[in-house]
């Protein structure tokens, strides 16, 4: 199953790519280039991290071709979308939660500690969205004030903690994998965020992408 959502994963974070780079009014080329840095950038910064070699995209090179098509396949169905900013949320919000998830499992089979593991599925879920934001010059949408890291990381402890107890793998990931995109899509319409120091609330979140 992680495959699959590996698949999903790497599919959602190249469309949200390919959105922003058409945001910016980028060519074909720009719009592979960024879609390709959101959905494998995170995963490589991980596997660096890890010593986990070779990246997973040299070892398996046709996801990078996956991954480019993926993204000029966003782009063209962008223009048949009235609301380019929901697709993006969407896509980003699913790509986030699924990578986290399989950065989990990536870094728990190297047997490190398992913070360390909760830690590499957030850098694996934002490090991506994160690339995506600075090449477009964009504020990244991890320091902004809805829950985006924060997501990341109840998701990668929600399925570290169901398999701990024995729950059953699949069901571990599609458990995860739900409670992680319902807390993404619940901070973006009630505007849910941390404190912000030296602030009484957190203020609502600006306007979006």
């Amino acid at each position: 199953m992680l495959h699959f959502i590996y698949l999903i994963a790497i599919s959602a974070e190249a469309g949200s790519g390919a959105l922003m780079a058409m945001r910016r009014k980028m060519d074909l080329f720009g719009v592979a280039l960024v879609g390709t840095v959101t959905a494998l950038g995170g995963g490589s910064i991980r596997d660096v991290l890890l010593g986990h070699y070779p990246l997973g995209w040299v070892r398996h090179p046709e996801y990078l071709l996956f991954t480019i098509g993926a993204a000029l396949a966003a782009a063209l169905a962008a223009r048949l979308l009235q609301r380019m900013k929901s697709a993006f949320l969407l896509l980003d919000a699913l790509g986030l939660v699924a990578f986290s998830i399989i950065g989990c499992d990536i870094a728990a089979a190297t047997g490190v500690h398992v913070a360390v593991v909760v830690l590499m599925g957030m850098i694996t879920g934002i490090a991506g969205g994160l690339l995506r934001d600075v090449v477009c010059n964009q504020v990244p949408l991890v320091l902004r004030r809805d829950l985006y890291a924060t997501v990341s990381l109840v998701t990668g402890a929600l399925y570290m903690g169901l398999l701990h107890y024995g729950v059953d793998r699949d069901v571990a990931t599609l458990a995860a994998l739900a409670a992680g995109f319902n807390l993404r899509l619940a901070a973006l319409r009630m505007s849910l965020a941390l404190p912000v120091p030296g602030q009484g609330k957190p203020a609502a979140r600006g306007e979006g992408r």
